[in-house]
Formats: C-alpha cells, sequence, structure tokens
C-alpha cells in the first residue's frame, strides 16, 4: 500500500519439498511441469517450481501472453491446497510456501499442499523493470518533512522522475499489474492445479487480493484466512493517513517499552525521555550524517521500519546506545539496505493505478501537513514513498468493489494495535464479507500468524483449516 506497508514477515521455518511433486505417479491432475527452483529465484534449495502462462490482458485472453512463477511445498496428491500471498503489494511469494508450511501444526501439513508465487509484475513472473534508480536518491536523504518550499520541490521532482522513467521503461504492463487481474491469474492457477476450489492464506495486501478473489470467484473460494487486514472501502491514497495516525501510536508504545528496560539502555525511565534522546539522535545527525551517508531521513526509515514487529524495538534502542558511544554502524547498515532499494517499482505499479490518487500536489501537501500534527514521525514519509501515484503514467483502473453475500466464511486475523494496516480496516472487512469471523489479537505485530506462537488464534485457526468450521467472533491474548 505505501512504504510502512510492505511484506509480511512470517518467520523462515524451510521444509524439504515432498518428492510427490515430482513422482510419476500423482493423484491429482496438473498442467503445471514441477523441477527445481532456479538460483536466483529466492527459494531455499531444493525448492520446486513452475510456471504458467496468462494473458497480460484478460479483455483479450489470446493476446500477449505474460509468465507466472509458482512455488510448491507437500504432496499433490494432499486433499487440499493452499495458496499463500505475503502481501506488498509487490512483494515475492516464492520461498514463502516454506515458511507457511514450517509454521503449520503438522496435522494440517498432512492435508495441504502449499502454494506461492510471483504475482505479475514481480520477481519472475514477467517483472515490471523500471530500469536503475540507484543514482536517484542520495544519502544522507533530503528530509521527509520539508523544511522549506525547495526540499518540497526536489522531492517533488523525485517522484516525478520515478513516475516517468517507469512510463518510459514499463508502459506496456503499467495498466496490467492490477488486484483484479492478480485474482485472475489466481484462478488460472487453480485451474492448472486442477482444483475446483483452493485454499488461501493471506498477510496485509495479501487481504485484499484474497477478498478480490473471494469476490470475483465465490464458487471457487474454499477456506481462507486473511491476516493483518487491508481497509476495503477506502482508497490507497486514504487508507496512507489511516496508517499514520496507527504507526505513531506504535512509535509511542516503542519508546514507553525502551523505557520499561532502562537498566538494559540507560535511555530513561519514561517514554517521553527515550524520545528526547531520540530526538537529540536526529538532530545530530541533521548536522552532521553518521558516516557521511546517514542523516535524518536515514535515521526515521529505521524507526519506521521497526513498527511492523516487536522484534526489531531493541535495534531501535541499540542503534541510539551505539551512536552515543561513537559508533554508527546500525545506522549506517540502515543507508545501505536503502540504497539497494531506493525504489519498489512493482509496489508502485499496483498502488498507483488504483483510483483516488490526487492529480493536484496541493492535495497532497495539505493532508500531509495536516496528517503530521497527529504523525510527525510518519505523515511525510509515507506520502514521499506514494508520491509517484500522483503523476503516474497510466491509469487509474477500476477495481473490483469487494464484498458479496455470495463469499463464503472467511477468517480474519487482525493485531489491535497493527500500524500498516489498522484495525478499522479488519472491521470494514468484517462488515463487507457477510460470512466472516474475526478475532483480535491483543497486540501490535503485523501479519504475526504462523510467525509467532498464539495458542487462542492458532488453535482456531487449524480446527478451520482442517474442518471448515469458523471460530465465533472474539477476542485473543497478544502473541508471545
Amino acid at each position: 500500500m505505501t512504504k510502512v506497508l510492505r511484506a509480511a514477515a512470517i518467520g523462515v521455518v524451510v521444509v524439504s519439498l515432498a518428492a510427490q511433486l515430482t513422482a510419476p505417479a500423482v493423484a491429482a491432475p496438473t498442467k503445471l511441469k514441477w523441477s527445481e527452483c532456479p538460483p536466483d529465484a529466492g527459494a531455499p534449495r531444493g525448492t520446486y517450481c513452475a510456471t504458467l502462462k496468462v494473458p497480460l490482458d484478460y479483455a483479450k485472453p489470446n493476446g500477449r501472453q505474460i509468465t507466472l512463477m509458482v512455488s510448491a511445498v507437500g504432496s499433490l496428491s494432499a486433499k487440499h491446497y493452499m495458496l499463500v500471498n505475503p502481501g506488498g503489494p509487490g512483494a515475492s511469494g516464492i520461498g514463502v510456501e516454506h515458511q507457511v508450511s514450517g509454521g503449520l501444526p503438522e496435522k494440517v501439513n498432512d492435508q495441504y499442499a502449499v502454494f506461492s508465487f510471483d504475482p505479475r509484475g514481480v520477481g519472475k513472473s514477467t517483472p515490471v523493470d523500471c530500469g536503475d534508480f540507484s543514482k536517484l536518491v542520495k544519502h544522507p536523504a533530503l528530509p521527509y518533512k520539508p523544511s522549506n518550499a525547495k526540499q518540497e520541490q526536489q522531492r517533488i521532482q523525485q517522484a516525478k522522475q520515478v513516475a516517468e522513467q517507469c512510463g518510459r521503461k514499463a508502459k506496456d504492463l503499467l495498466p496490467y499489474i492490477t488486484t483484479d487481474n492478480t485474482a485472475r491469474d489466481m484462478d488460472r492457477i487453480r485451474i492448472a492445479l486442477g482444483r475446483d476450489k483452493i485454499d488461501y492464506l493471506g498477510y496485509s495486501y495479501g487481504t485484499k487480493l484474497g477478498a478480490t478473489y473471494a469476490t470475483m470467484f465465490p464458487q471457487h473460494t474454499g477456506r481462507m484466512i486473511l491476516n493483518s487486514v487491508v481497509d476495503p472501502l477506502v482508497s490507497t491514497y486514504r487508507s496512507g493517513y489511516e496508517q499514520d495516525t496507527a504507526l505513531q501510536a506504535r512509535v509511542q508504545a516503542l519508546f514507553a517499552w525502551i523505557a520499561a528496560r532502562d537498566k538494559t539502555y540507560h535511555l530513561g525511565k519514561a517514554a517521553k525521555t527515550v524520545q528526547a534522546a531520540w530526538e537529540k539522535l536526529r538532530s545530530d545527525v541533521a548536522k552532521k550524517p553518521a558516516g557521511g551517508r546517514a542523516g535524518i531521513s536515514e535515521v526515521d526509515d529505521l524507526l519506521a521500519g521497526s513498527l511492523y514487529t516487536d522484534d526489531q524495538w531493541s535495534d531501535v534502542a541499540d542503534a541510539i546506545v551505539q551512536y552515543r558511544h561513537g559508533d554508527p554502524s546500525a545506522l549506517l547498515s540502515v543507508t545501505d539496505q536503502l540504497a539497494l532499494q531506493a525504489v519498489d517499482p512493482a509496489m508502485l505499479a499496483y498502488n498507483c493505478t488504483d483510483p483516488g490518487w490526487p492529480r493536484s500536489w496541493s492535495t497532497w501537501h495539505w493532508e500531509t501537513s495536516i496528517a503530521d500534527h497527529r504523525a510527525p514521525y510518519i505523515a511525510w514519509l509515507n506520502t514521499w514513498y506514494s508520491a509517484p501515484c500522483a503523476f503516474w503514467p497510466v491509469g487509474p483502473v477500476q477495481q473490483t468493489k469487494i464484498g458479496s453475500s455470495k463469499v463464503p466464511p472467511i477468517l480474519l486475523i487482525q493485531p489491535r494495535y497493527d500500524g500498516p494496516t489498522p484495525l478499522i480496516g479488519a472491521r470494514r472487512m468484517h462488515a463487507v464479507l457477510p460470512g466472516s469471523r474475526l478475532l483480535v489479537e491483543n497486540g501490535g505485530n503485523h501479519a504475526s500468524y504462523l510467525g509467532r506462537p498464539n495458542p487462542c488464534i492458532d488453535t482456531k485457526a487449524t480446527q478451520y483449516w482442517l474442518t471448515g468450521q469458523l471460530p465465533a467472533d472474539g477476542n485473543c491474548p497478544a502473541s508471545v
């Protein structure tokens, strides 16, 4: 959705692919030919992959075809097939099936083969290639919150350059990199796997994709779990402002967490004192960037990146402590990572074709300035990552309105304090999917199902995978 709505980290547990995927006596019919994934696909060794041709434009099914790459773990003779999407949009799915399979209870794995795929425009599935952006953003980067009109115009110009370059290099693909088309691709995968229905697990943006599929193809939708749920009733542009407030609350929770561990970090016993230490770090690197590369924007990126999971909160505390002791390595590490991913063309391709992006920059400026009062650490950061959508060379493309009485029962799992996908989105998804059930986990870790133990959620989800029986709406303690 935006910079802070990236793919979910669900805990890497590698499981060997069962030999049945290539065995000659396969019970289930399939049009896919499986072989070991290419080394550069990003999957663990021994992962099996297959390719599938689908129309670039489904209005012209016999026209240009693009290639999808699908990956799998388990036996093709399994009773159920589960398809997984890790989010993004634009996150690669190759290898995610291993992570999911490794987190599922053995009795679920006994019944399921787990599949994933690179969505169109991503990785090994006819990717969107906008060329090299590494020279576009220098480090230290401009502050996210502009201090004057010149800085804002420089950021606007960068956004225009990204949009122009994508339009020049990938305009033939851009109109067709949409959630609706990816849902259609999922149905082609289902057909190729020889299944009348397919089960599905989606994280973050993957919840929007799953709900879209269920709305478009309810008769082919099996059991479906959506974790950290995207708001189905607002535009991608508007959802960014929902994120701002929720993520700012996560920032305050992080400062309180560090304060509660003053014996470890010695940054203060009150959240306000920790916040002051953080502001001192920002002020210092604004005047003199760490290592000449890590300035205030890079520090803000470190903070924003830590808001997905409490597991990364110690990284922020350690970075402050280390910097105070003359060691900027943590800040420089973030800068080096950013240099490798200056722009995410696939995410922009999916987001920017959605309806609702203002084409007048004055609207963006006004609304972000208001949001900045409520979310000073997040608002401008979020806006600049999505800013190319104000100048995108194609679109908008109409998308399916999520929700229908025909959609079968779906299980929604939502952290109460989730920043990237706030609780309001799950409640609205629950409302537009009449047969759904909503489990609210009393924590803030984004997309944590299977990545963090939670007996309350895990037991109910396992029962659903095995029997199709949904639990009642309810609340669960935070994941461990």
